[in-house]
């Protein structure tokens, strides 16, 4: 992942909580494995209606043959990760509706980052770092 220095929507950037980073490194043969997980949120756009996402974001490569850097949340989010799936959204709200968890309280936590993200479009939440996206 690389961090951009300004936010473009059609770059599918997210902001990440680096509290949450995990990234395990698996050598077999001088190569590696990685494979973890953080909490983001983004913005994307579907018929000309900006949503706010919020949810899990699968960290991943496979067979990397430079030792992976696994020191700080920032360094892990600098290695060669993968980015076909993209993040899985637990809730999003696209100013009307909410798409998401049926439990209220999960609800209520969703809403308090997603409203004002949408907003103050496109701010980044307090607790996140961002914007980051796949080269």
């Amino acid at each position: 992942m690389i961090r951009e220095t300004r936010f473009l929507i059609s770059r599918k950037p997210l902001a990440i909580n680096l509290t949450t980073v995990t990234l395990e490194a698996t050598e077999r043969d001088g190569r590696y494995w990685l494979k973890g997980t953080c909490q983001a949120v983004w913005y994307r756009r579907k018929a000309g209606v900006t949503r706010a996402c919020i949810g899990r974001l699968g960290l991943w490569a496979q067979w990397q043959s430079g030792k992976p850097d696994l020191s700080t949340p920032e360094a892990m989010l600098g290695n060669d990760l993968d980015s076909r799936y993209g993040p899985d959204p637990d809730g999003r709200w696209d100013g009307t509706g909410y798409w998401g968890s049926e439990i209220p309280e999960v609800q209520e936590q969703h809403l308090a980052v997603l409203r004002p993200m949408l907003t103050d479009y496109p701010t980044i939440p307090t607790g996140y770092d961002g914007w980051w996206s796949f080269s």
